[in-house]
């Protein structure tokens, strides 16, 4: 059956084609992105502010006669954490609805880590052992660990880059002392909850998904997209921590240049 997976994420929409058959990975037919930065739009009292919302009902509705065109039988549709974290969520949620016809659901910082898992362990099978997967996105960063499908571990933080690069990074190149808050700020967060993966063990495999984990990895030398899903990449920790104050000192124009990092996600 042809299915259509809509994600809208803090920076951007994201529609996914897939022909999905019961007991078969998944078979990706077209995909439809559009930068919407929605956690740029939230409002003095942390609602998305009406331009947010007039650019997510506008991207929802092209996206949703894009899975019409693409022959689609089902759109499933989620919100993550820019939606599930803003005041107003309801009062979106039922916007999108009216005007779209779209069932909008707000997928749990949770429940994101679990799927996220679920798709990692698909991906590398059981061989892989005990996984620790890590995930990035631009309001959360949702830690998993597991021995099975399902985790034993499960955390969602608010840790994601854009939220970090707009309460921390707000001059670039940033200053040393705003760098230091940073890391101060994420460190902080990270150690209320460590000690329980910690406890859990270092596991057999760490896995990175996410825009900002790819970017970095093809900065510190990881293949291009261009040469297949199936090429090993790896995020080398000596390496990146040569980069960190290097990307630190350099401006908006530069960091945009470097491989596998867009204009629009520079900043964070």
């Amino acid at each position: 059956m042809r299915t259509g997976i809509l994600d809208i994420g803090s920076n951007t929409g994201h529609l996914l084609v897939v022909d999905a058959h019961r007991g078969a990975a998944p078979l990706p037919a077209y995909k439809f992105k559009q930068e919407l930065r929605l956690a740029e739009h939230l409002d003095e009292d942390g609602g998305v502010d009406a331009s947010g919302v007039q650019a997510l009902l506008d991207f929802v509705e092209q996206a949703q006669k894009v899975a019409d065109d693409k022959g689609c039988a089902s759109v499933v549709a989620f919100a993550t954490s820019a939606i599930r974290d803003a005041s107003n969520a309801d009062e979106v949620l039922a916007e999108v609805r009216r005007h779209t016809g779209v069932e909008l659901e707000v997928l749990p910082g949770a429940d994101e880590a679990r799927l996220t898992f679920l798709a990692v362990r698909r991906w590398f099978g059981w061989s892989s052992g005990q996984l620790v997967v890590f995930d990035i996105g631009g309001g959360s960063l949702e830690i998993a660990a597991g021995r099975s499908e399902s985790p034993e571990i499960v955390q969602s933080l608010p840790l994601g880059a854009g939220r970090l690069a707009r309460e921390h990074l707000k001059r670039q190149p940033p200053s040393e002392k705003a760098v230091s808050a940073l890391r101060r700020d994420v460190r902080r967060t990270i150690a209320q909850d460590a000690g329980e993966v910690l406890r859990w063990g270092p596991g057999h495999l760490a896995v990175a998904t996410s825009k900002t984990f790819r970017s970095l990895a093809r900065i510190c030398g990881a293949a291009p997209s261009s040469d297949g899903q199936y090429v090993r990449r790896e995020l080398a920790h000596d390496v990146l921590l040569e980069w960190l104050p290097k990307l630190a000192s350099m401006s908006l124009k530069d960091v945009a240049e470097l491989p596998g990092v867009s204009a629009p996600r520079a900043h964070q």
